[in-house]
């Protein structure tokens, strides 16, 4: 009896079957993910601290999504608005974190783009305004503060951190 070899039996793997990257490769591009990319409880924390987190936070969803719900202390100014507005609104050597609404909305992404294409340095907030109720941050609305219980399938429910 034949035994497969160890490539043949990869090859029928749906998570192997294309092969993991090279450490190298793997490096730059988890390292390049990270220059792109924010995390919620990142920023939270960055923006929960006395001093000047180093950052803006931008809000790129339309008015009547902002009145629903905000990060407090973010800008808001719509995608479409960052060509005529951004140079009026935002300082070009601080660096800004864009959101929208969650992972299933690309316009903190388009934002990020925008202002890219205008000189700023921006990262994209993952998850979003969605995760970061879910995570149990506060907001701001259109009626005062809010805050929500973490969903504790997106924080830990007695840390303040998730370790990562």
């Amino acid at each position: 009896m034949v035994m497969p070899s160890h490539s043949t039996a990869l090859a029928d793997h749906p998570v192997l079957r294309v092969p993991p990257a090279s450490p190298a490769a793997a490096a730059a591009y988890f390292g390049a993910s990270l220059a792109f990319h924010a995390d919620v409880s990142d920023v939270a924390s960055a923006l929960a601290a006395d001093d000047d987190p180093g950052f803006v936070v931008l809000d790129s969803r339309s008015t009547a999504s902002w009145d629903q719900g905000h990060i407090p202390g973010a800008v808001h100014l719509p995608t479409a608005l960052i060509p005529e507005q951004a140079a009026a609104l935002l300082d070009p050597a601080v660096p800004v974190v864009t959101y929208c609404w969650g992972p299933g909305c690309n316009g903190a992404t388009r934002a990020a783009l925008a202002l890219a294409q205008q000189g700023f340095q921006v990262k994209e907030m993952l998850g979003g305004f969605e995760y970061w109720v879910r995570e149990g941050f506060a907001y701001e609305t259109w009626e005062g503060g809010e805050r929500r219980a973490a969903d504790p399938l997106t924080a830990p429910v007695d840390a303040a951190d998730c370790g990562c």
